[in-house]
């Protein structure tokens, strides 16, 4: 299949822009809401609802384990351990896990970017799981719904 697109780039620039610097079409982006939240604020509970540290630990989960699988062509995450986060007790260890998820966030762009455009219609790692695109898609997806989710929780937790 020939085309004049470059269909990882174009991911890239979406990908990009849900967490890193976009504000197309949530008009904001993960690093713009977690960056300027202190570790007290981004564990803060409310209800029964995920803190913001847990969201920004559970996407940054897929995005870890789907770079290694790139790497290793293994699948080795699990969502049962996708909000596994270990207590969070200072600001550094917030930062830290700001810094890991945005590092992984570009990262993961970076890979897509690099990647031919066949291997969007390859299946991913197993058949099961579909094509490249769908997962990469998938990603985009899921990480504007928690987006959404910590603009939510952040309004909430500045009042």
């Amino acid at each position: 299949m020939e085309t004049k697109n470059n269909i990882g780039a174009e991911l890239a620039i979406r990908l990009n822009e849900v967490f890193l610097n976009g504000k197309w079409i949530a008009n904001t982006n993960f690093k713009a809401q977690i960056d300027d939240l202190n570790w007290s604020q981004a564990t803060q509970k409310i209800g029964n609802l995920n803190s913001i540290a847990a969201l920004t630990f559970h996407v940054n989960y897929y995005l870890a384990g789907l770079i290694k699988s790139f790497e290793t062509g293994k699948l080795e995450i699990s969502d049962k351990f996708s909000f596994d986060l270990p207590p969070i007790q200072s600001e550094a260890e917030w930062q830290l896990l700001k810094d890991e998820f945005l590092t992984n966030a570009q990262l993961f762009a970076n890979c897509v970017q690099k990647m031919q455009n066949d291997l969007f219609i390859q299946d991913f790692i197993d058949k099961k799981y579909g094509t490249y695109l769908r997962n990469i898609e998938a990603v985009i997806e899921h990480s504007y719904y928690h987006l959404g989710q910590v603009s939510l929780l952040k309004k909430m937790i500045l009042v």
